[in-house]
């Protein structure tokens, strides 16, 4: 299998750009009168995944992780970071420079209180900040004396050169046979949801609901077909989409109709200023502070509350829910015919962990039907695969050796739907404890699979049933059992989630959920199991309560060579017997040969 060649993993940055670059931003602060800046991994957009243009921070620090911060002092400045990426902003950004510090623990707030001088004057972009996020560390400003100024133009933007133009990819109608729904009845339900709450209308920051609301997907971003703009939807059902002019098309103005105006991105501001005397609903833990202060200076009343198109999207219709079945048995296919291919070649200790990635990809791309991966492979042997993200980069790649686990979390962006899979698997013969880890992951992954439950219930109160077999062995996982997935959208979406964070957003039919429980021994090696799941529609058991299921959308082989059956109960082995019979039914008729009789063996019944 060739490899592919569209996958880009990112080497470690040059360390030795950031003294120029903080030298000339240091000096552009003093020409401004700031002792300070707040450098954060953001765009307007408040996206996961940014264009070329939007990544200041790792201009500045050589840090590419996908999120974190920086604050930039006179004397001294320092990089945040989570745990996922300690290990690598010290390979990336010159720490003599940028001390890394604890994102989670400290963050920026915590560093104002402690390491800001009292009186300074700290500036910050309110494109790049939530208006929730500012108020934040405005009560951290205060508490330190220090005055938070926010910036006309970003100062990063003044010294960095040959900055990235902003993205012109073309946008497509996302046809209705996929969507489900018309924009036109997505905008009628839209403005009612509006109206209801007192509301004139409301701003529409969050490119997935400005995507899923206009039926529109582009290409402006990495892996999530976003094409960048600002909407405002009115109570009367109709709209404003601020969208720059080269990623419009007479086929775009015609799907988007009379009711939808079709206006330059540099008119979203005075189209705020326009809403004098309005009531205005504005997402605060979405949206850029930059569209409360302006909505604020032009007289508007703001109705703080969530993004009306966050939910209504999070729950599937009928034509999505097809979609991402489909997408996932296409993708499928591909990762069976990986995995086949891991279980002859990882064994031999030839394969790195690029080449896995890289190869995985290939087969995806063999279907014709991949636009994007939806996420950036984490892929890790060994030591690597007990860090939950690990991003190999050329730096610390490394080969997969005989008798080590190695662990794949990869997914795909199709137009019918977005996949999001994490597969383990021992290239070679396990140890007993790798064995009873792994089984006790399976256990958590099966008894969340094979829940029922009421309606309004949350993840939190369903996440314990994913860890339970863990506690028992006294064992936990420090990461989230499951987050929302989109429809050809982001491969993390809310409301939804299943984690310990006490999240009030009850699960829905139609929300697609991850189930991904995990174990990981640090320096040694990571296990989890993903798959992702639908929410059915409420049914009656014959109790005083209607109860939702999940049903399985992910078809892969879970690594039989790792499954210790003598800790399984007789249910928990008729649900993988039953899961890995469908897998082979449905995936058979598209492997090759070599293939299907690999695939025979990996779904024997245990």
């Amino acid at each position: 299998m060739d490899k592919a060649q569209f996958q880009v993993f990112d080497d470690q940055s040059d360390a030795a750009t950031c003294a120029p670059r903080l030298a000339a931003l240091r000096d552009e602060l003093t020409r401004r009168g700031l002792d300070g800046f707040i450098v954060s991994h953001a765009d307007e957009y408040q996206g996961e995944y940014l264009p070329k243009q939007a990544e200041r921070l790792a201009w500045l620090t050589a840090f590419t992780g996908s999120a974190g911060a920086a604050l930039v002092l006179k004397d001294k400045a320092a990089v945040f970071v989570d745990g996922r990426y300690t290990l690598q902003v010290r390979q990336q950004t010159d720490t003599a420079l940028f001390e890394p510090r604890d994102f989670v623990a400290e963050g920026p707030g915590g560093y104002i209180e402690t390491q800001v001088p009292k009186g300074a004057r700290l500036g910050y972009d309110p494109w790049l900040h939530t208006q929730a996020g500012i108020e934040t560390l405005r009560r951290s400003a205060g508490k330190a004396g220090v005055t938070l100024v926010p910036c006309d133009s970003n100062p990063i933007d003044a010294v960095w050169k040959d900055q990235p133009a902003a993205p012109t990819a073309r946008a497509m109608p996302h046809g209705a046979e996929l969507a489900g729904e018309s924009a036109e009845s997505k905008r009628t339900r839209i403005a009612e949801a509006v109206k209801k709450l007192g509301a004139d209308a409301a701003a529409i920051t969050m490119s997935d609901s400005i995507a899923w609301l206009f039926n529109v997907r582009g290409a402006d971003v990495p892996h999530t077909p976003f094409a960048l703009s600002f909407a405002i939807q009115y109570a009367d059902g109709s709209a404003d989409l601020f969208m720059d002019e080269r990623k419009s098309s007479p086929e775009l103005v015609k799907h988007l109709g009379n009711a939808v105006r079709l206006r330059a991105p540099s008119e979203f501001v005075s189209a705020l200023d326009a809403l004098k005397g309005k009531t205005v609903l504005a997402d605060a833990g979405n949206s850029a502070a930059a569209v409360f202060d302006r909505l604020e200076q032009a007289g508007a009343t703001i109705k703080r509350a969530a993004d009306p198109c966050q939910l209504p999207k999070a729950c599937k219709n009928a034509a999505e829910v097809e979609g991402a079945r489909q997408a996932h048995i296409q993708d499928g296919a591909a990762l069976c015919k990986f995995l086949a291919f891991m279980a002859r070649e990882a064994p031999k200790g030839e394969l790195s962990e690029i080449d896995a990635a890289e190869i995985l990809e290939g087969f995806r791309r063999q279907n014709g039907a991949l636009t994007d991966l939806s996420f950036d492979s984490i892929s890790g042997a060994g030591e690597h695969a007990a860090l939950p993200h690990y991003r190999v980069t050329r730096s610390s790649n490394r080969r997969i050796h005989k008798d080590e686990i190695y662990l794949i979390d990869s997914g795909g962006q199709y137009p019918a739907g977005t996949t999001d899979v994490t597969r383990t698997m021992i290239a070679g013969t396990p140890t007993a404890e790798m064995k009873d880890r792994f089984t006790r992951v399976l256990q958590g992954h099966i008894a969340l699979a094979t829940l029922l439950f009421p309606e309004g219930t949350t993840g939190a109160q369903i996440d314990a049933f994913a860890r339970r077999a863990l506690w028992a062995g006294g064992l936990d996982y420090d990461h989230g059992t499951g987050h929302g997935v989109g429809s050809y959208l982001s491969v993390h979406e809310g409301p939804q989630s299943i984690s310990k964070k006490p999240i009030t957003q009850a699960l829905m039919a139609g929300m697609i959920c991850s189930n991904e429980p995990g174990y990981y021994k640090s320096g040694e090696y990571g296990i989890r199991i993903e798959n992702l799941y639908v929410i059915g529609e409420p049914k009656d058991v014959g109790g005083e309560r209607k109860v939702m299921d999940f049903e399985a959308l992910t078809l892969a082989p879970i690594d039989l060579n790792l499954v210790e059956p003598a800790l399984m109960t007789t249910e928990e082995k008729a649900w993988l017997n039953a899961y890995h019979a469908k897998v082979r039914e449905t995936l058979s008729p598209l492997v090759d040969a070599e293939t299907r009789s690999w695939l025979e063996q990996a779904t024997r019944p245990i």
